[in-house]
């Protein structure tokens, strides 16, 4: 079953068409061809015991009695030449046996099987007349058995008249006439095939011209489709190239933006790292101080390296956002705040942390990494001495996390600025892509994420920062 499952699906549409139209009407034609087969014999049956009828009738008229009373026996002269009339084609025989008033044998062939049925109640025909299939000296025959009257000047009594054919004939006839219908039937379904065939070869002309022109299509083309003469069934599949289309190029136009800001913006620490390793070679710097500043160097190419790909796998994910495993984020903010615990502490911050169960359908590096970054962001920020605080509520299907830091907050500009790539705000010594990729996961994971200052009596006194992500149904 699996071995004609596989042949099936690589089967064209065409043939497809082919066997799904041919097969169901070739069974058809094969059950019909079989009972008009079945019909035909009983038709040639019903025509032909006409003849049997008949002859057995002609024999009945050939019958006379001999004596009279409990003496009474029925006589017969029948010779063959008088069934030759009824005898319509060479292929057939006739054969007859006359048994009389009890029973006994009084003409034709003494071999002639018995007859051990019953007259039909109703029968086909005004006579005391019984039709059957039998069998006499290896060979199939049509049996007619009559039981007729016979009366004499001296007595009458039953006779039963037996006349038997062969079925040659019979059957002769009723393969003519199958061998026609099969004929007509094999016609019909090459027609069918032909008729097929051509159709789906116009249906699926357009497709062809359609996979022509993607062949020929360059290697970065990534517009649209254009096809407005493909049927109306082949639309939502030109819809759904489209929307693959338009996903492969906004991933192609992401990788092209990561490489080209990947190559600006570590130029800049490499150039700085070669210029302090040529500096410690010259011994312009004392070695220790050297070390130092390649070091730090290092460390800020390290994280701008691992954020850029961050980033790129934040894209990532917004394009492939399936099979993703349920995550408690409660305990990944309880995880981070514990990380960074040494930076909140070196802060001597106002620490507080709220949370509540939130499960949430995405891959545990993302969430580590928006909660880090957004976490990390609040405490550079915050004054030593000031409030941090983290609460994650669930509420209305969806699930927000807060972080209310007491840093200056942002100017307006500064708001809509930091979440571009390598926008960096003031005083700030990082790479300006924290934000940039916790705004790149929230939207992958279908959420929304916004900073607003918070002011109390008119005065700044801190940012908030708030996500909010649809919880696991």
């Amino acid at each position: 079953m699996t071995e004609l499952r596989q042949r099936l699906a690589g089967l064209s549409m065409r043939a497809r068409l082919l066997w799904g139209i041919l097969l169901p009407v070739g069974l058809i034609v094969a059950i019909n061809t079989v009972s008009l087969y079945r019909d035909t014999l009983r038709a040639v049956d019903t025509a032909y015991d006409r003849t049997l009828l008949a002859s057995a009738k002609a024999i009945g008229e050939l019958l006379g009695v001999d004596g009279s009373g409990e003496q009474a026996r029925l006589v017969a002269a029948v010779p063959y030449a008088a069934l030759e009339a009824f005898e319509t084609d060479s292929r057939s025989r006739l054969y007859f046996r006359v048994l009389g008033f009890k029973g006994e044998m009084v003409s034709g062939y003494d071999d002639l099987p018995a007859w051990q049925g019953k007259l039909p109640d109703q029968g086909a025909y005004p006579a005391l007349v019984d039709f059957y299939d039998d069998t006499f000296r290896g060979e199939p025959v049509r049996m007619a058995v009559l039981l007729q009257p016979v009366s004499g000047q001296t007595g009458m009594g039953l006779a039963t008249i037996q006349v038997a054919e062969t079925l040659a004939l019979r059957r002769s006839l009723a393969r003519q006439v199958l061998l026609h219908t099969l004929w007509r039937q094999a016609a019909l379904l090459g027609i069918i095939a032909v008729v097929v065939w051509a159709v789906v070869q116009r249906a699926t002309r357009p497709v062809r011209e359609l996979s022509a022109a993607l062949r020929e299509r360059d290697a970065d083309d990534l517009s649209p489709l254009q096809a407005p003469g493909l049927p109306a069934e082949l639309a939502p599949l030109i819809v759904a190239t489209n929307d693959a289309l338009d996903r492969q190029a906004r991933l192609l136009e992401h990788q092209k933006r990561f490489v080209r800001d990947a190559s600006h913006q570590l130029r800049t620490p490499l150039a700085v790292l070669k210029v302090q390793v040529q500096s410690a070679r010259q011994g312009d710097v004392e070695p220790q101080q050297a070390l130092a500043e390649i070091d730090t160097t290092v460390a800020r190419a390290t994280q701008l390296a691992t954020q850029m790909l961050a980033l790129a796998r934040a894209e990532q994910m917004r394009q492939q956002r399936d099979d993703m495993p349920v995550l408690d984020w409660a305990d990944i903010v309880r995880a981070m705040a514990l990380d960074l615990a040494p930076l909140i502490a070196k802060q001597r911050l106002d620490f507080d942390i709220h949370t509540e169960a939130a499960p949430i359908a995405s891959h545990e590096w993302a969430l580590r990494e928006l909660t880090r970054n957004l976490l990390h962001n609040a405490i550079q920020h915050t004054p030593a001495g000031g409030r941090l605080a983290i609460a994650l509520t669930v509420q209305a299907g969806s699930a927000r996390l807060l972080i209310a830091d007491g840093g200056p907050g942002l100017t307006p500009e500064q708001q809509q600025r930091l979440f571009l790539p390598f926008a960096v705000g003031e005083g700030s010594e990082g790479s300006g892509l924290g934000l940039a990729i916790c705004q790149a996961l929230v939207h992958s994971l279908g959420g929304q994420i916004t900073l607003g200052n918070r002011v109390d009596g008119g005065r700044v006194v801190g940012l908030d920062a708030r996500v909010d992500l649809p919880l696991h149904a």
